[in-house]
């Protein structure tokens, strides 16, 4: 199995000017290969140009220009072309599938911030001075950097790339290793529902309140996105702006992770299969259409649009998503099943009778069954019934 292994680095001032401008001549690489395709299309002639022939031109762009281009890793530049194509690839991907396409756009300084190396070895060497007690990892044209390594990597390194978050460095890794031996069963199974007043609750009762991290910081993220707007450009306080920002929106996405990650553990560690439901979070923080009016050409009727602007902020706070992709990888690693099911009627189905209605639910926290008149908590209602699905589904699969 592969794991990734993401740790921050501490590279000097000459270091980390060297990262800046490897990011640059890497961006400015992506930039002109990517112009050279929509150049190549547009001729009369419909030309496709695809990354074998793009990467054969590396040997004289580097020549042409050995003082930037020629500085850095022939492999990561390589990695950048093929970054492009699958960019490419799933533009038509998305074009034969009926999807909004989303053509390649150009990669602004900043908005290019990752390199990728292929290989361990090649361009880069992670732990290049194993005699030293300080772990350091080496960049063709940069040097020995630091890194604060807070857990031992186990497995054979793949891959190693540089990222720039704000003004912090960060090398991650991908190591290859053994299938880790499964933990010890336990013995219970549990579902769980995904919601916004409680993060989610389980089919034993118990509840993981929602910590809603981006409601908590939406204060101080707005008066920071003010003082951005009145800033002029180019100007010094707006790069100190724009880095204000773009720290307070990584605390809250670094507090989403690790929320993430505990709440995900604690299920693993006590439950040998967990279901949940499986939900489509695109569709479910969309806008709603607008509704013509039909007496007032031009004009549109309410569509509660505010509303659901509100409701989609809650879900993308919530971080369902992230949540489900954590859980399904510690479950693995732990030798855990996990098993999605479909969520439609979970929490208006009795778990007592079976009876299926909408009424079965008068509010959002509120289940009253209409038949049997059984009551309890609407989200341990959906909990129940996202187990006993699961537990189907399992049997199914086994039968």
């Amino acid at each position: 199995m592969i794991r990734a292994y993401k740790f921050v680095m501490r590279p000097t001032v000459g270091q980390a000017q060297a990262l800046a401008e490897m990011l640059r001549d890497h961006c400015s690489l992506y930039n002109g290969a990517l112009q050279e395709r929509r150049d190549a299309y547009r001729h009369v002639s419909k030309t496709t140009v695809r990354y074998g022939d793009q990467s054969a031109q590396l040997k004289e762009i580097r020549a042409f220009d050995p003082e930037r281009q020629g500085r850095w890793s022939f492999s990561s530049h390589q990695a950048t072309l093929r970054r492009l194509d699958k960019a490419f690839a799933a533009f038509f991907r998305r074009v034969k599938s009926g999807e909004k396409p989303g053509y390649p756009r150009f990669r602004g300084a900043m908005w290019f911030d990752t390199v990728d190396f292929p290989g361990d070895g090649d361009g880069c060497r992670w732990n290049s001075t194993p005699h030293d007690p300080v772990t350091r990892v080496r960049f063709q044209g940069v040097g020995h950097v630091k890194v604060n390594q807070h857990r031992p990597v186990v497995g054979k390194v793949k891959t190693v790339s540089v990222k720039r978050e704000g003004k912090r460095w960060y090398v991650i890794l991908t190591a290859e290793q053994a299938e880790p031996e499964p933990l010890p069963a336990t013995g219970s199974v549990v579902g769980i529902d995904m919601g916004i007043a409680n993060f989610l609750a389980d089919s034993g009762g118990e509840f993981v309140p929602n910590p809603r991290h981006g409601r908590k910081a939406a204060a101080k993220l707005e008066a920071a996105q003010q003082a951005l707007a009145r800033c002029r450009r180019r100007s010094n306080r707006r790069r100190k702006a724009v880095r204000k920002v773009a720290d307070l929106h990584r605390k809250v996405r670094r507090q989403r992770l690790d929320h993430a990650h505990k709440t995900a553990l604690d299920l693993v560690r006590s439950h040998d299969l967990i279901a949940h439901e499986d939900l489509k979070i695109r569709n479910m923080v969309k806008a709603p259409a607008p509704k013509p009016d039909p007496d007032q050409p031009g004009t549109f009727l309410p569509n509660g649009a505010a509303a659901k602007a509100g409701l989609n902020r809650s879900i993308s706070d919530a971080g369902w998503g992230v949540f489900l992709t954590i859980l399904h990888a510690k479950a693995e690693s732990a030798g855990r099943e996990v098993i999605a099911v479909d969520p439609r009627n979970t929490s208006r189905t009795c778990p007592g009778c079976g009876h299926v209605a909408a009424e079965n639910r008068p509010t959002q926290e509120t289940f009253h069954c209409v038949s049997c008149g059984h009551c309890a908590h609407a989200d341990t209602v959906g909990a129940i019934n996202v187990l006993r699905a699961g537990l189907v589904r399992r049997d199914a699969r086994q039968g």
